[in-house]
């Protein structure tokens, strides 16, 4: 668990700088910012995807077929259990807790820490990190991922609010439980088809959230998560 922490403690301190520093940006300072940031999601997101599948032609095209099954099924999925609802009260219910948001205009609490968790959660470095903590107890991975996670929040905070610092929870949770994990289930987590299969589909959601920084489109984001249970699924079922 040393790594997760370590990776917590870069969010939360990431977060104070970021409120302290972005009460003075100005709104062009900011509007850069939040440009900078979703091309570097876009970024990422691609990459994450472009990495995972590999092998030929016929290959490739399934793996992007069961990555967007995935997704098709987790939107459905998470639609029908109103994910997407439950984070927005979660969100409303954080803003009116605690006195000392910040609020932003075009941004809500609930995209802020939902976007927030999807960069921090869905990456391939939160997973090979937390194996890594789990079965070598080699927590290095996740101290750096710490460190880009805390520069992320500097910066998310500038565009949505302390929200953002809300995603620690989740990240302790979700890299919390894989650490502790994957000593008993270590031959399933080290299936490489499966975890290629989660980062691909969590490429392809992360380039969402791009929409949802520039304000071009509001996306329930929330709705998605299901997917990175089916795209491993799927890839036992369809291997």
């Amino acid at each position: 668990m040393t790594g997760t922490w370590i990776n917590v403690a870069g969010i939360i301190v990431g977060g104070i700088a970021g409120l302290t520093i972005a009460r003075k940006l100005t709104p062009a300072t900011q509007y850069r910012l939040r440009t900078i940031l979703a091309l570097l999601v876009v970024y990422i997101g691609f990459k994450t995807t472009w990495e995972a599948i590999n092998g030929p032609f016929l290959q490739v095209l399934k793996q992007l077929g069961i990555s967007l099954l995935a997704i098709s099924l987790g939107s459905f999925t998470g639609h029908l259990i109103g994910l997407q609802r439950g984070v927005n009260r979660l969100g409303k219910l954080a803003s009116a807790r605690f006195k000392q948001a910040v609020d932003t205009p075009s941004c809500s609490a609930a995209d802020g820490f939902v976007t927030a968790t999807l960069v921090y959660c869905v990456g391939p470095m939160a997973i090979l990190g937390s194996l890594a903590d789990g079965l070598r107890g080699d927590w290095k991975t996740l101290a750096l991922k710490g460190l880009l996670d805390g520069l992320g929040t500097l910066g998310f905070v500038a565009t949505f609010g302390w929200p953002v610092m809300l995603s620690a929870i989740p990240v302790l949770a979700y890299q919390g439980t894989i650490t502790l994990a994957a000593r008993e289930l270590s031959p399933w987590l080290q299936d490489q088809a499966m975890l290629d299969a989660f980062s691909a589909t969590g490429g392809l959601m992360l380039t969402t959230i791009a929409l949802i920084i520039l304000d071009i489109r509001k996306v329930p984001l929330a709705n998605y998560l299901p997917a990175l249970v089916y795209a491993p699924l799927l890839t036992a079922w369809w291997g």
